[in-house]
Order: structure tokens, then sequence, then C-alpha cells
């Protein structure tokens, strides 16, 4: 587990929600999220809460894999997510790209995109950077 992490990946809502990640290092994040009724909403498209969740939470977890060797854990403080496209079906691919990498917040542009690489959705996303056990990290 990464510093900071109080449960398993597969028992938080990542894990709820099926987000595969399949590529992340301190530059970029890939996570792919097969679409479901479950993530729509009541007009048969993917909530947009699903792709701003995508976002932050790759973002996150890229900042985390990075800066836990410091002793520092990650977390979202702004997540901007503008919906160009809707999906209704197929795969979510979500590639995170690290824009800045600061000593207490890193910035990610995420791009989400259906099976034919069509933009659905795109965010740009803050991430916090603090000391693990330190006020705003999170406690067991």
């Amino acid at each position: 587990m990464i510093a900071g992490m109080v449960m398993p990946l597969e028992e938080s809502f990542i894990g709820l929600l099926g987000l595969e990640v399949s590529g992340c290092d301190e530059h970029s994040a890939h996570a792919e999220l097969a679409v479901r009724r479950e993530l729509m909403q009541p007009w048969g498209l993917v909530h947009g809460g699903v792709f701003a969740t995508i976002a932050e939470s790759i973002a996150s977890w890229a900042t985390a894999i990075a800066v836990e060797g410091d002793g520092q854990v990650a977390m979202g403080l702004s997540n901007a997510t503008s919906f160009l496209r809707p999906l209704s079906q197929g795969t979510i691919h979500a590639l995170a790209t690290r824009r800045h990498r600061g000593r207490t917040t890193w910035v990610w542009d995420v791009d989400m995109s259906d099976d034919e690489g069509r933009l659905c959705a795109t965010s740009r996303v803050t991430i916090a950077v603090r000391a693990a056990g330190g006020a705003g990290a999170a406690q067991p």
C-alpha cells in the first residue's frame, strides 16, 4: 500500500467504481473503466461525476506514488471537469499528464476518451501534497 492509505484499494471508492489503473508514474497515469448501467444518469449517459472521479483518482494516485518516499501524502484540492461528448457504452480510457510539480501542489490534465479515441471529457486537477500524518491527512 502507498503511504497514508488506510484501506486496500479494492475496498475503496475506486474499487467500488471498478477503475483499472493500467500504468502510473510521476509523469502520467493511464486507466480504463468499463461503462455499465450503474455509472449512468437516468437518461442513459455516463454520469459526469464518473468522469470527475476518474480524473481525481488517477491524478491523486500518481502523485501519491511519487511523494510517498518523502513521507508525504496526496489529496485532491480542486477538480474542473468539462464534458465534451456523451458516452453510453464501451470503455472510458483516461490519460493523466502532469503539468506542474510543486512543493505543496501538483497540477494534472486528464483526458478521457471513448473506444474510438474521441475526447469525451477533460479535467484540470490540482493535488495537495502534505506530510503523512499531518493536518489534513487521512487518519484510520
